[in-house]
């Protein structure tokens, strides 16, 4: 579960000028809950450290004509395989309705949909990887490509990657907008039709998460969300896939 924050912003000028700028949002998320729908496991190798993918809150905040992004993990960041990002194993996707939303479906790799009622607009790919890397993989979106916002800039500190956003990519005020975040892995080799993500396989291995079903390949490849994790339960026996919901920012 996760408990939301308004922090409205303070002026210290005039009432006209703070009415020109938007109220930060803050959301904080369980710590310990880098399950996926309650039985994935890490990969064995040691730059996956615990709590690496514990996605632990989510900011948006205006930073002149851009909004920042911002992800918390519980675990120090760390460039183990020198992207110059400040972090290397953990990759984010953030969708947003800001009030136009009709896609239910996802980018390629993360084996979820969106519920009726919660489709998104735009998605915001928090990756280590270059933006140029980001955009050619942009190609197996299809139809979801032109919905897809890639960064200015995304950078990890201590236990913070930040991505900067133009304001020109998203519309309206962020207090209005819905919002769920996405966490996965950045996989520089992905599979197939994958989207630089990382698969869950049955069995975790050197880089491949572990506790999922590899029978029908129905299970989420998702490690943490914004919420209750019962939305990343799924049945492949009824083909029942993991269906996500956004949650208002107000």
């Amino acid at each position: 579960m996760f408990k939301k924050a308004l922090k409205p912003l303070t002026c210290a000028i005039a009432m006209a000028a703070c009415m020109a700028h938007a109220a930060p949002v803050s959301f904080t998320d369980a710590v310990g809950d880098d399950f996926g729908p309650g039985s994935y496991t890490y990969p064995t190798n040691p730059v996956y450290t615990a709590g690496s993918f514990d996605m632990t809150a989510f900011r948006i905040s205006e930073d002149g004509d851009n909004y920042k992004f911002e992800v918390d993990v519980a675990a120090d960041l760390a460039d183990e395989w020198n992207t110059g990002a400040g972090f290397a194993v953990q990759m984010f996707f953030v969708f947003v309705d800001a009030g136009q939303g009709s896609n239910t479906a996802v980018l390629p790799g993360l084996n979820v949909r969106f519920a009726d009622d919660s489709a998104w607009e735009k998605v915001v790919i928090m990756s280590p990887q270059s933006a140029r890397r980001v955009k050619a993989e942009t190609r197996k979106a299809g139809k979801l490509r032109s919905s897809i916002i890639i960064p200015e800039s995304t950078q990890g500190s201590g236990r913070t990657i930040t991505s900067i956003v133009p304001k020109s990519e998203l519309s309206g005020d962020p207090s209005n907008w819905k919002v769920q975040v996405v966490v996965q892995s950045n996989e520089g080799f992905p599979d197939g039709k994958d989207m630089l993500t990382r698969q869950v396989n049955s069995s975790n291995g050197e880089h491949r998460f572990g506790g999922g079903d590899d029978s029908k390949k129905c299970d989420p490849h998702v490690i943490d969300i914004l919420g209750d994790h019962s939305q990343l339960s799924y049945d492949c026996a009824a083909d029942k896939q993991a269906t996500l919901k956004l949650f208002q920012t107000k």
